[in-house]
């Protein structure tokens, strides 16, 4: 009897939250030992890979930290949880400029978590804090600023050479060529590796230190570094892959696109979709969906031979714009731009995308008050739903509009649903989301005595996540 009462702790959902809860107590280490065996029965979910992940960046190990969270990434790339995770262990190594890139991607997924608005806040604090504010400075065409050397030795050689006259004119040369080639190669970025080289010459500040300890200077050459590195690896990817100014290639693209062979096609789209996505990210949607736009006139001329996944692009492309049109409160065109995401997935049966494409829709309409048009969408996404924890997600979001819609019986019903799938996933947060979404409509229904007792376990939660702003909501 009691190896048959031990049955249950070794199941998938049991090792979750024991192990959430040992984590919750600082026990890191035994949590750890829960992450891993929960892996070995369920090899590659993308949620336990993220609560491992948490429990390795409070050990201190940012390695395998980061490497549970892009693993969590490489299962599914708009894996909020993920983006955030992976931002908050690059943020704790201090590439707070990679982690900033992830704080707005994830808030432009969920721009209902505030977590992704306060690292955005935290993160751009610890640039300026590091290296200044590049508003500050005055950026000056000289070029001189282009060519500081990364050693500290560097001024005194370009002052040995500049007093050779033999060498003066091919010096020259050689640094407009070089400028105008790191220019192009560098784009927008080519400002800011200016900027870092002025501040080389500032050398009180490069003796400086900052909060934690670490020299201003190793900062900014690591910056320096950084950037030429990424112009070394675009000038081997030959000019097209370069960040050049888009101005420069409008007038040569309609003959690139005959020339091109369909490898160079394949890494040119590959490129485009990829800033397309950076740019939604980053909060300039005005961009993203001119670009995507663009792009979206390109591939349609383009022949299946060219692009053998041509309609697949389409789709995405059709999700990028509406996403953008989305941001910028453009609902009535967010909604049409979505619905020709569907219509394509649906002409070339691809489910993935019309899992998508329906998830978009029910989010627009969400967004419009329109909360039976939702409901109807995503109740056509049930059956594509690929794990339990969407399932939660799906059935809350669900729930929530009939509670919108006052119809709190159905709304309690969703929200079991929701918990149950929770439950089986040992996703505590969905557990605290679906809980509460049931006590609602139980206040709703004036099944008070339930209520008092739902929101009571909803509290228990709360404090596992743990949460302060949700345990004070529950509380009042």
């Amino acid at each position: 009897m009691a190896e048959e009462e031990l049955l249950p702790v070794v199941s998938f959902g049991n090792l979750m939250t024991e192990g959430t809860t040992l984590s919750r107590r600082g026990q890191h280490d035994k949590a750890l030992g829960c992450f891993n065996d929960a892996l070995k029965l369920r090899a590659g979910d993308k949620h336990c890979l993220i609560t491992r992940s948490k429990c390795f960046l409070k050990l201190g190990d940012t390695e395998n930290s980061l490497k549970d969270a892009e693993a969590s990434l490489q299962i599914d790339k708009t894996f909020s949880e993920g983006l955030y995770q992976k931002a908050e262990t690059l943020y704790t190594m201090g590439d707070f400029e990679f982690a900033l890139v992830f704080y707005h991607r994830g808030r432009r997924l969920r721009p209902d978590l505030h977590k992704f608005q306060l690292g955005i806040n935290k993160a751009e604090e610890a640039i300026i804090n590091c290296i200044g504010n590049p508003s500050s400075v005055k950026l000056e065409s000289k070029e001189e600023l282009c060519f500081v050397s990364r050693q500290a030795e560097s001024k005194k050689d370009n002052q040995k050479q500049q007093n050779k006259p033999k060498d003066q004119k091919d010096q020259k040369q050689m640094k407009k060529q070089s400028a105008k080639t790191e220019r192009q190669l560098l784009g927008q970025l080519y400002a800011d590796k200016a900027y870092l080289e002025k501040l080389l010459k500032d050398e009180d500040l490069m003796q400086s230190s900052t909060r934690q300890g670490i020299k201003v200077m190793d900062l900014v050459l690591g910056g320096i570094s950084y950037l030429n590195h990424r112009r070394d690896f675009w000038q081997q990817q030959k000019p097209i892959y370069a960040r050049v100014y888009e101005r420069k290639l409008l007038g040569q693209e309609r003959m690139q696109d005959k020339k091109e062979k369909p490898s160079d096609i394949a890494r040119s789209i590959t490129k485009n979709m990829e800033d397309i996505e950076l740019l939604l990210a980053r909060g300039s949607a005005e961009e993203s969906c001119r670009k995507a736009e663009r792009m979206l006139k390109k591939i349609q001329v383009w022949s299946e031979n060219e692009v053998p996944n041509k309609n697949e692009l389409i789709g995405n492309l059709h999700s990028y714009i509406g996403n953008a049109q989305l941001a910028m409160g453009q609902m009535e065109a967010a909604l049409r731009s979505h619905k020709m995401d569907l219509d394509c997935a649906r002409k070339n049966a691809l489910t993935d995308a019309v899992s998508r494409a329906l998830d978009n829709i029910g989010h627009v309409y969400a967004r419009m008050g329109k909360f039976q048009q939702a409901i109807n969408t995503w109740e056509e996404k049930i059956p594509l739903a690929q794990s339990s924890l969407e399932k939660a997600w799906l059935f809350h979001e669900i729930g929530r509009c009939y509670l919108e819609l006052d119809k709190a019986e159905v709304a309690q019903d969703y929200g079991q649903k929701s918990l149950q799938s929770a439950d089986e996933e040992g996703d505590v947060e969905w557990q605290l989301h679906a809980t509460v979404l049931v006590a609602q409509a139980q206040v709703k229904l004036k099944d008070f005595r339930s209520a008092i007792m739902t929101f009571e376990r909803a509290l228990e939660k709360a404090r596992l996540v743990p949460s302060e702003a949700a345990q004070n909501g529950i509380i009042a």
